[in-house]
């Protein structure tokens, strides 16, 4: 260990823009085994590990380090996996600039961090390549059934727990693949498709039954899961697409992430998209202009590119600084040819079908509520841009669920999310608990994931009441 001042960061290579903006494989592989294990090397077993502090899961995140680093990679793995349901995943897709490697001490110490979601990758893609990843065993079955709305990655984690504790469980979801934006709202460049689906299968082959193409409030109410199962859990998250109030947004041509990204992804299942093949939702040779700063965003222009757009742009009402993306999603975007238009916000759109975006030139004014440079308009500083393809990426609300489920007792904030007891997530209906960003809004996988390991022991703890109470009766 310690060998962060002889050994350099090194991330995993990635491929050539021009040879990765031709498929939607990952852009980069895994390290090759000594070079994993170098870079794992380098972890200063400091005293207080602000990479685990910072991670929602606290992984143990020096220990595997150093089991990386002495070759025992299995014990590695198993110990990352002790605390997350999808290690491989979170590797590929946590913004470890943002938590684990941000924090990481050598980091600021200026030798550059870990490379931690690299090396997490490594060692659990090293895992399935070995047999190492064990199938899920159910418990002792207890006789107790749970149901969970939403197929993400809380009602994953979520289910794989309840499961484990011998409950029956039973996930329903709207899609015909489980996954939520796991499957259909990351593109394939940061995670390609069977990363998942073995996780599925997995969880499949553990006795979890997936209802697909099921949506509550259409093939059966809240209250009919209630009278099915002895606990429900909404993990639906956050499907509702910010509005822009602007002219014209309602042209064809203007459309939501979304809806632009679940049909990409489901092209690369080999499905059959009709909104990809008619052109209302494929970018290939037109101007595309991408609206919003946050990593959907990055996902939307990453694959307009892939797609073969003629230009692809992204208008950011702040500046790069204050942008709430990942940056290095952003580095990525400009390597494959994305143009990034800082301080801009759409005015209005042109034409039906949209032919262009007159955009209004920002700058940024007195700090606002959250502390960040409120943006406000530039007077006299507005541009017209051609534009045949506008994606719309402001994020995401919750839907209304109490109408959509018809529960009007499910008690939601004003931003429409489920209210729940902090300390037993348990919802305003008894026995319906609720995690993930149904609960927090829109975040991060990570946060998921650890919602739905939380969740999973209260709801454990809940059907255990239950289970005490009935003996006492009898």
């Amino acid at each position: 260990m310690l060998k962060f001042v002889g050994t350099a960061q090194a991330y995993p290579a990635k491929r050539d823009p021009e040879l990765r903006t031709a498929d939607f494989r990952e852009i980069a592989d895994r390290y090759a085994d000594p070079a994993g294990e170098a870079q794992a090397a380098r972890c200063s077993q400091c005293g207080v590990p602000y990479c685990s502090v910072h991670c929602p899961l606290h992984n143990h995140i020096p220990d595997w380090l150093r089991l990386t680093a002495e070759g025992r990679l299995r014990e590695a793995y198993e110990l990352s996996n002790a605390t997350s349901t999808m290690p491989e995943i979170c590797g590929r897709i946590c913004p470890q600039d943002r938590l684990c490697e941000g924090n990481c001490v050598i980091e600021t110490a200026g030798h550059g961090a870990v490379t931690i979601g690299a090396v997490e990758k490594f060692i659990t893609d090293a895992a399935w390549d070995n047999g190492w990843v064990e199938p899920l065993v159910a418990g002792t079955p207890t006789g107790q059934s749970v149901a969970i709305v939403g197929a993400g990655p809380a009602g994953l984690a979520a289910a794989e727990h309840l499961r484990g504790a011998g409950h029956a469980v039973h996930i329903y979801d709207r899609h015909d693949r489980a996954g939520g934006l796991l499957t259909y709202g990351i593109p394939g460049f940061k995670l390609e498709k069977p990363v998942v689906m073995r996780r599925i299968d997995r969880l499949a082959a553990g006795g979890i039954v997936f209802h697909q193409n099921f949506e509550v409030g259409r093939d059966a109410t809240l209250d009919t899961l209630r009278d099915r199962h002895d606990a429900v859990l909404i993990a639906t998250g956050v499907y509702k697409p910010r509005a822009i109030q602007a002219a014209g947004v309602e042209a064809a041509g203007v459309v939501d992430a979304l809806d632009y990204l679940i049909a990409s992804n489901r092209q690369c299942f080999g499905d059959t998209v009709p909104e990809f093949a008619s052109g209302v939702l494929n970018a290939a040779g037109k101007h595309v202009v991408v609206i919003g700063g946050g990593d959907t965003a990055m996902d939307c222009v990453r694959t307009a590119v892939r797609q073969g757009a003629a230009s692809v742009k992204c208008l950011y009402r702040r500046d790069r600084a204050n942008m709430p993306g990942s940056q290095r999603e952003v580095a990525n975007a400009e390597e494959e040819g994305v143009e990034f238009v800082w301080l801009a916000a759409p005015e209005g759109f042109a034409g039906d079908p949209v032919q262009s975006v007159r955009v209004a030139r920002m700058r940024l004014g007195a700090p606002d509520a959250s502390g960040r440079r409120a943006p406000e308009p530039d007077p006299g500083a507005a541009e017209e841009m051609p534009a045949d393809l506008v994606i719309k990426a402001l994020g995401f609300d919750a839907e209304p669920l109490p109408a959509l489920f018809g529960a009007p007792d499910l008690r939601v904030t004003r931003w429409g999310t489920v209210v729940v007891d902090a300390a037993t997530m348990q919802t305003s209906i008894p026995g319906v608990f609720a995690a993930g960003d149904i609960v927090r809004g829109a975040s991060l996988v990570v946060w998921a994931l650890r919602d739905g390991r939380d969740v999973a022991a209260q709801i454990a703890r809940h059907l255990h009441s239950l289970d005490v109470g009935a003996r006492k009766a009898a």
